[in-house]
């Protein structure tokens, strides 16, 4: 069944792959218009198609190539970003067909001979200008893929916000929060720059680091070549920890039930040799001299049949209802409005993260645009209900695309006053 569905699969990428070379290429013709120049840009053009259709089959096909996992996820990569350019050509060319296709029509209609038998000639050839703006636009977005891919990955930002809660103890005014989220450490590759960042979370001199979720894609062994990088990830008042949906392992194939458990059991552990507290539908407290705040970890909860629903919120919460300030960690931001705004309005502040942005976008100044929307009405940076705060984290690794396209790896620092 897998094997047939790879081969559907690469079957349709091939077909789109052939289609969108054959129409791009219309845009490229209407351009050059140097005979000599144009023979060489259509060997080129269809040159590079044909070696991307045979490396997509071999590498999809050929068993000796299955360890290249690092070749294959950038070829992958940046075969998408080339074929996203070019339907965004496609896009223009299609709208070229339909204003020739009305010309067409009104000649028919209109006149009995038509003005190309007239003249001699066609008048019904592309419109040039959509084809420059088709390609201008198209090669725009393959430069911003291209260097996403190269340091959008890895270009991590430090996101600082003043919040002012309510009932917030004295002694906690100035407490300086750092929240990190969605690391996906089975994704990076460059040592190098993992430090710097991690370097930069230590920077910050946090008070304490709530990290929110997605410490791997998949297996717990991800992890592993990172434990050394991220122990120095420390603060005075601790690290805390939770779980997010990738980090149970549902989305792999296990040989057996138990299996997956000591996969989770081993990610559990690697959080405890981190020097992490990880929190598992519970409550805990943050003490400065005599006062103290509550913080509830739970585990991951997501909105809809897709994603799991393993957090406990009500009852991780018992015996916490003195406290004057409540902050919970958890990964899904869907989580606020399903049940934190609608039946705990004792909950001051909840951190979260999950969307990663979707890695694509555009934030300029306080405008901030991604398809995440579509998908998540919160989904990054500080949201307020009422006197309810809720922090979306952009993440600090990525996942699938290997990079970043305005949407960068984020630190969140947050200071209560």
């Amino acid at each position: 069944m897998d094997v047939y569905r790879t081969i559907v699969t690469s079957a349709i990428f091939v077909v789109l792959i052939v289609v969108l070379d054959l129409y791009s290429w219309q845009a490229l013709r209407v351009l050059i218009e140097n005979p000599q120049y144009l023979r060489i840009a259509r060997r080129v053009h269809f040159l590079l198609g044909v070696f991307t259709v045979i490396m997509l089959l071999l590498l999809l096909f050929v068993p000796v190539l299955a360890p290249l996992k690092d070749f294959k996820t950038y070829f992958y990569a940046m075969t998408i970003a080339i074929y996203m350019s070019k339907l965004i050509v496609v896009f223009f060319l299609i709208f070229d067909d339909i204003i020739r296709l009305f010309r067409w029509i009104f000649q028919e209609l209109f006149y009995s001979t038509s003005v190309a038998d007239i003249e001699g000639g066609s008048d019904l050839g592309r419109l040039k200008f959509l084809s420059q703006a088709g390609l201008l636009i198209g090669g725009g977005l393959l430069a911003m893929l291209t260097k996403g891919l190269i340091k959008g990955g890895y270009d991590y930002q430090v996101h600082y916000t003043k919040l002012k809660l309510k009932n917030l103890p004295d002694a906690f005014r100035g407490l300086k929060i750092l929240q990190i989220s969605d690391i996906h450490s089975g994704s990076w590759r460059d040592e190098h720059k993992v430090q710097q960042g991690i370097e930069m979370i230590r920077q910050q001199k946090a008070d304490v680091v709530f990290f929110t979720g997605d410490l791997v894609n998949n297996s717990a062994d991800e992890v592993t070549p990172w434990m050394q990088h991220l122990s120095a990830i420390k603060a005075p008042m601790g690290v805390y920890s939770i779980l997010g949906n990738h980090d149970y392992g549902d989305y792999l194939a296990w040989d057996s039930a138990e299996a997956k458990a000591q996969n989770l059991q081993n990610l559990k552990e690697a959080h405890r040799q981190l020097g992490w507290k990880l929190m598992t539908n519970e409550h805990t407290y943050l003490e400065r001299g005599d006062a103290k705040i509550g913080l509830i970890g739970v585990e991951n909860w997501g909105l809809g049949k897709r994603w799991p629903k393993y957090g406990k919120l009500k009852e991780s919460m018992i015996g916490m209802e003195d406290v004057p300030v409540k902050i919970l960690l958890s990964h899904d931001p869907s989580h606020w409005e399903a049940e934190v705004t609608t039946n705990h309005q004792d909950i001051d502040l909840m951190f979260a993260g999950h969307t990663h942005g979707m890695q694509f976008g555009v934030e300029w100044g306080k405008f901030r645009w991604s398809p995440s929307r579509w998908a998540y009405k919160q989904w990054a940076d500080l949201y307020q209900d009422k006197e309810q705060f809720l922090y979306v984290n952009r993440g600090f690794g990525f996942l699938g695309f290997p990079g970043r396209v305005g949407i960068l790896p984020e630190i969140t620092v947050i200071e209560l006053i």
